[in-house]
């Protein structure tokens, strides 16, 4: 395997981070503490205009980076009282352990299609992950932009496939 598949796997690792760190100022701006998965129908009730705008912001960068069974009823509860909060299963803790996988399989037989694969679909989630949170875009729209990660993690899933393919015969 060859160090530009590391690279680019460990460069997948500081994405995750800077995912994080956005939420986290994004929950600073909302006003909202640990552990509050998202800003609740309750929350977003009791807030005024420029508040309900910053915690809409807030449940868009966290579903931008993170989902779980919690923040499923979470959206659903905020989106059938007060805005709708996109719900995409498009969201960078659900790939990236595919991606990643798939990235150092691939990189074992073809390491700079396996390389270029991540590259794209890391730019694409951070064109992703800054769309989703546009103050320009409703209902998180701006996410769509970086839908082009989804063509770039298929290559990462038919290169591992044909490097185990290669392996096998």
């Amino acid at each position: 395997m060859s160090f530009y598949v590391v690279l680019t796997a460990v460069g997948t690792c500081f994405l995750g981070t800077w995912h994080g760190m956005r939420c986290s100022s994004f929950r600073k701006a909302a006003g909202l503490g640990y552990p509050t998965p998202y800003a609740d129908s309750a929350q977003l009730s009791a807030a005024s205009a420029e508040d309900k705008h910053k915690l809409y912001l807030f449940n868009c960068a966290q579903r931008a980076h993170v989902s779980d069974t919690a923040s499923w009823w979470c959206i659903i509860s905020i989106t059938r009282t007060m805005l709708t909060v996109p719900s995409t299963l498009g969201n960078f803790l659900e790939n990236h352990y595919m991606a990643l996988t798939t990235l150092l399989i691939g990189g074992l037989h073809y390491p700079l299609l396996s390389s270029a694969f991540g590259l794209i679909w890391s730019l694409g989630r951070i064109v992703y992950a800054v769309g989703y949170t546009s103050q320009t875009k409703e209902n998180g729209k701006g996410r769509l932009a970086g839908a082009f990660f989804w063509l770039a993690q298929l290559g990462l899933f038919v290169n591992a496939g044909l490097t185990g393919y290669s392996m096998a015969f």
